[in-house]
């Protein structure tokens, strides 16, 4: 299920996760040739996907309705 960006952390070993309006998150690497991600390298960058929808896996496994029940 799509789910809009609402922020980022970094992980321990220091790869950037979107938080996720559903409150799930997920990695978003920058590493190519496999992952092309560019925009998670910068500040700007990043303020631009604020609101971009990804796939949540997680919401897609556990059937969750639009905007999560978290």
């Amino acid at each position: 299920m799509k789910r809009a960006i609402s922020g980022y952390h970094r992980d321990e070993v220091g790869d950037w996760v979107a938080e996720l309006v559903c409150g799930h998150n997920q990695h978003v690497r920058h590493k190519p040739p496999w992952t092309n991600r560019p925009w998670v390298v910068t500040p700007a960058g990043r303020r631009s996907m604020l609101g971009h929808e990804l796939n949540c896996k997680l919401c897609d496994a556990s059937g969750d309705a639009p905007g999560g029940s978290d």
